[in-house]
């Protein structure tokens, strides 16, 4: 469980680096998003690095790391975007899930 909740941590932090910019820099030169989400994304390292040596050291696999990153980066997204980007809440949210859900199963069995 520390494994998820580090990845749960560090696509916060990802997201917001990736994404954020988007929306409260939009006006402000491009140099200045890159150096303010290296600056996120310094944080997001400090805490994914860690989570994949422990998970990878500890009962998964590098696919099943893989697989679960992308599990917890659309459950972190589609609040981020619906909440904090003010986008609509989309069925095509669910429908990757839904074949997210079938990776989580071929990749854990």
């Amino acid at each position: 469980m520390r494994t998820v909740g580090l990845l749960f941590l560090s696509n916060i932090f990802m997201t917001f680096a990736w994404y954020a910019h988007l929306k409260n820099l939009s006006s402000r030169h491009w140099l200045v998003a890159v150096l303010v989400s290296w600056g996120i994304a310094f944080f997001e390292y400090l805490v994914q690095v860690p989570a994949n040596r422990i998970g990878y050291h500890g009962s998964f696999t590098l696919a099943q790391l893989k697989i679960t990153q992308e599990v917890i980066t659309l459950c972190v997204f589609v609040p981020f975007a619906v909440f904090y980007m003010g986008t609509p809440l989309k069925w095509d949210y669910l429908w990757a899930g839904c074949c997210l859900a079938g990776a989580v199963y071929f990749i854990f069995r």
